[in-house]
């Protein structure tokens, strides 16, 4: 049977969602454990692979096993073995053909900003201690919205067959305590998309960068023309919608 699980995750101290060689990744400790207490090898396949030091307040992974077991119970047990960075919300049957991360087809990112320096907030937002132009920032982040071809925000020699991506949002909201938060949902994103977009939309807001810039660098397909990619700490994944046809009726 196909399995879901909903969790998040403090990517502080991953190096990314995906396993890889002499790293301690999010994907390789979430399958140790339930290894570990399914007494049998498990493989999960995430929603999407975040990169070092990027965090989730919302993922989903899907697993395969013929085991039998109470979701509730592989949950409370999860919880139980696995360490603080890393909290599992809930686990259950979704269709056997159903894919986490083909079957998305929407996700969202928020990225946290901030313009003083804060103790509680230092080590997952970014730092800008200069004044920023919020309403040009949210006047060139709504141009992106016209756009399908992202590949001037696109880590360079990245293997994908397009570069296009379908926005669904793009804005910055002002919270309290000098917390800005840039908002982002799109079908799919490219590597280290979203991280370029802010850094160019954050030149724009400190006036290094005119609105009509972003119309040039998009046209432009080049990541050189774009803005400097920001610290992966003030990344979060905030959602992953799916389909109907994933989940059992």
């Amino acid at each position: 049977m196909r399995y879901f699980i909903e969790l998040s995750y403090n990517g502080a101290s991953f190096h990314g969602w995906q396993i890889q060689p002499n790293a301690n990744s999010v994907q390789e400790t979430i399958e140790k454990a339930l290894s570990l207490i399914l007494r049998t090898s498990i493989s999960i396949v995430g929603a999407g692979r975040t990169d070092a030091g990027v965090h989730a307040k919302f993922m989903t992974a899907h697993f395969d096993t013929e085991v039998i077991f109470v979701p509730k119970d592989l949950t409370h047990k999860l919880n139980s073995l696995l360490k603080e960075p890393i909290a599992i919300y809930k686990i259950y049957v979704v269709q056997s053909e159903a894919h986490a991360r083909f079957d998305a087809h929407r996700r969202a990112y928020e990225y946290r900003v901030i313009t003083r320096k804060n103790p509680f907030e230092n080590s997952y937002a970014y730092l800008v201690n200069q004044s920023l132009d919020v309403v040009k920032m949210n006047e060139a982040a709504a141009l992106l919205l016209k756009y399908k071809n992202f590949k001037c925000f696109s880590k360079s020699n990245t293997d994908v067959k397009t570069y296009n991506c379908d926005l669904f949002r793009s804005e910055w909201i002002l919270e309290e305590n000098h917390l800005l938060v840039f908002h982002i949902a799109a079908n799919r994103f490219l590597r280290n998309m979203v991280r370029a977009v802010v850094g160019t939309l954050l030149e724009v807001g400190l006036g290094k960068l005119d609105i009509k810039d972003i119309d040039r660098i998009l046209q432009s397909e080049d990541r050189g023309e774009a803005g400097y990619s920001v610290p992966a700490k003030g990344l979060y994944l905030t959602e992953v919608v799916y389909p109907e046809s994933v989940f059992l009726k």
